[in-house]
């Protein structure tokens, strides 16, 4: 089968679950687009991109998902808009002979979780520390909501999980979950989090989508909690990304 003209892809490691690879498949088979196509790059380190991307014309654009968004921008010639600020890629798009990084998880995030945000929702704990979870503080930013990173091994700002006791859960009602944990096929793995303290005050966002509801989920919602995955944040930043590899 000859190749297709306007190739665009996933970039990760393991992803053969990726939800990218159908969605956009079937954008373009609606669209009428029959020379396009769109592939998972599943590659175990980063060191042939520029032998790959860079000097294959085919390849339009790409996402960037685990564990690559950071690692990947000491190969790009240019950096633009959140991406810059927060130094997190998950969208590469080809400008002539220059890869340019974006980051479309800012607008994916912010769309997907305004609808659910109340008043109450005044503070905010990030469970990891990865490049998703700097497109998320990068948007409580701009909501001004005060925010407290959470990590394994914390450094200077952050706290550890076996930090946060009751106090803390009761006085940040907004907690989104940023970690792979807990993602197909380890559904039952979740962070090491104090969940009986949550209760029908709190929001729990899970960047996770697969599955739909996730352990983290499941346990914050028998305390009451509402619960959110990353199913529309996904489909908000593809559609962010189309519209960049469009223009």
């Amino acid at each position: 089968m000859e190749p297709k003209k306007n190739r665009y892809g996933l970039l990760g490691r393991n992803i053969a679950y990726s939800f990218s690879r159908g969605y956009f498949t079937q954008k373009f088979q609606l669209a009428g687009l029959i020379d396009y196509s769109y592939e998972n790059f599943d590659w175990p380190d980063l060191s042939s991109l520029r032998t790959q991307v860079y000097n294959d014309a085919s390849i339009r654009g790409l996402n960037v998902t685990i564990p690559y968004k950071t690692e990947v921008i000491p190969l790009l010639d240019e950096l633009r808009g959140a991406a810059e600020e927060i130094q997190a890629v998950n969208t590469i798009a080809r400008e002539g002979d220059r890869l340019i990084g974006y980051n479309t998880d800012v607008v994916g995030f912010k769309n997907s979780l305004l609808p659910h945000l109340k008043n109450h929702h005044k503070r905010a704990l990030i469970l990891g520390t990865g490049g998703a979870s700097k497109a998320v503080a990068y948007v409580l930013e701009q909501l001004n909501i005060p925010y407290q990173w959470v990590s394994r091994t914390p450094d200077l700002g952050q706290i550890a999980y076996r930090a946060i006791d009751e106090k803390i859960v009761r006085s940040h009602q907004l907690v989104i979950q940023c970690s792979p944990l807990g993602t197909y096929p380890n559904i039952e793995q979740k962070p090491e989090f104090p969940y009986p303290y949550l209760t029908d005050q709190h929001l729990l966002f899970d960047l996770i989508y697969n599955p739909e509801i996730t352990a983290f989920m499941k346990a914050g919602m028998l305390q009451g909690a509402q619960a959110v995955n990353g199913y529309q944040m996904l489909v908000e930043q593809a559609e962010e990304a189309w519209r960049i590899w469009s223009k």
